[in-house]
């Protein structure tokens, strides 16, 4: 018999630790958006957040199936698949509701912006094969692509339509297809908020 199932706090919920990173989300959303009204509280990006922290804290509980099943009836609504990746740090911004696909094995660090239309995934041959590992303060804009054993720095804004198979260093924009690297200091500024 598997011993986890015998130990009590398999069966605890851990709401308090999903909590405070919901907070810090809310904090880094206020700091981009201004004051969070009614409707981005009750929208489908804040919902996704909200339930995507509750399965992150639980993943070493029994309460991990009923938050992996209400994200997937939300995926399903919202063409958000983040397959269950539990590895996104604090601050997290979905930027507008639309199809994002991430890979269940990519990396992130913290303060991470994704729009719609994105798609992180692995690739399976080559010197790239393998899936992406993120830094701190990453945004994503729309319709942009992040593949194979990468690694995106620190500070890196990713412009909409770019695709990436290659490594970025800190403090750059990648822009277009094929893709280019525009070394700027602050390059998430105006993207992703100071805390």
């Amino acid at each position: 018999m598997n011993k986890e199932i015998l130990a009590l706090n398999y069966y605890k919920n851990n709401i308090s630790e999903a909590n405070e990173r919901i907070k810090k989300d809310r904090i880094f959303n206020e700091a981009f958006r201004g004051k969070l009204t009614w409707e981005f509280l009750h929208g489908y990006e804040w919902k996704y957040i909200v339930l995507y922290r509750k399965y992150q804290a639980n993943l070493n509980t029994i309460w991990k199936y009923y938050y992996r099943l209400r994200i997937h009836k939300l995926e399903n609504k919202t063409g958000f698949s983040f397959e269950h990746n539990t590895s996104i740090g604090d601050g997290l911004i979905i930027g507008h509701w639309g199809k994002i696909v991430i890979n269940g094995q990519v990396k992130f660090g913290n303060q991470m912006f994704i729009t719609h239309g994105v798609t992180i995934g692995r690739d399976i041959r080559g010197k790239r094969a393998g899936v992406p590992t993120f830094g701190d303060r990453v945004c994503i804009r729309t319709n942009s692509t992040v593949v194979g054993k990468v690694n995106i720095g620190n500070d890196v804004l990713i412009a909409p339509n770019t695709f990436v198979n290659f490594d970025v260093p800190d403090h750059s924009i990648v822009i277009g297809n094929p893709a280019k690297i525009i070394h700027r200091d602050n390059a998430t500024e105006g993207h992703i908020p100071e805390l």
